[in-house]
């Protein structure tokens, strides 16, 4: 079977459904009340909390893709092929992908912020406290860079060519655990009928 089939590959890419949301929600704390410090240092704040920690995970122990929500697979219940798609996530190309997301990320925090204005009228149902605002900023750009970071990670795994797969050698049970960030707890089976039927 080709390793594009792997559902975790596709549940995760679908991740990118949720980024609009989350840089709506970013985009609307960023129009709540009047700074009281400079708009470029709340920008490095926000900088700093929301695109940092997701790309260091990315860049030195990726996400996890097969899990969902606060589960993943333990290692031993992973293929040989998710293991190769676990290599990949520590390749060169999966690095590069993660400095363009950053890029990417810090100019649409720039243009949250120069349209801000935009979302006023929105903004002006919430409580008017910049703490608030600021507050909202953080928990959606910081979801906004995890749904991105993910997906476009997942996606230069979906590009990679049949033949550079094949002989991509798959993580050991062992290194998988130091290798990857689990989100949650490990189990046995998240998928099942999945699983006994297709990998």
């Amino acid at each position: 079977m080709s390793f594009r089939s792997e559902p975790f590959l596709w549940i995760h890419l679908a991740g990118l459904a949720v980024l609009p949301l989350f840089l709506e929600l970013t985009w609307l704390g960023l129009a709540i009340a009047e700074s009281l410090v400079p708009v470029w240092l709340e920008l490095i704040l926000l900088a700093i909390v929301g695109i940092v920690p997701i790309a260091w995970m990315q860049w030195q122990k990726p996400f996890d893709i097969f899990s969902l929500l606060f589960v993943a697979l333990q290692p031993q219940q992973l293929t040989s092929q998710q293991r190769q798609i676990l290599r990949l996530f520590k390749t060169r190309k999966h690095r590069v992908l993660t400095l363009f997301a950053v890029l990417a990320m810090g100019w649409a925090l720039w243009k949250l912020a120069v349209f801000a204005p935009l979302a006023a009228p929105a903004a002006a149902r919430l409580t008017q406290s910049r703490g608030l605002g600021l507050g909202l900023a953080i928990v959606g750009f910081l979801g906004s860079n995890l749904f991105l970071q993910v997906p476009i990670s997942v996606l230069g795994v979906l590009l990679t060519s049949n033949g550079q797969f094949e002989v991509t050698e798959p993580l050991t049970p062992e290194e998988v655990s130091q290798s990857v960030t689990v989100l949650g707890f490990r189990v046995g089976n998240i998928l099942p009928t999945v699983a006994s039927n297709n990998l």
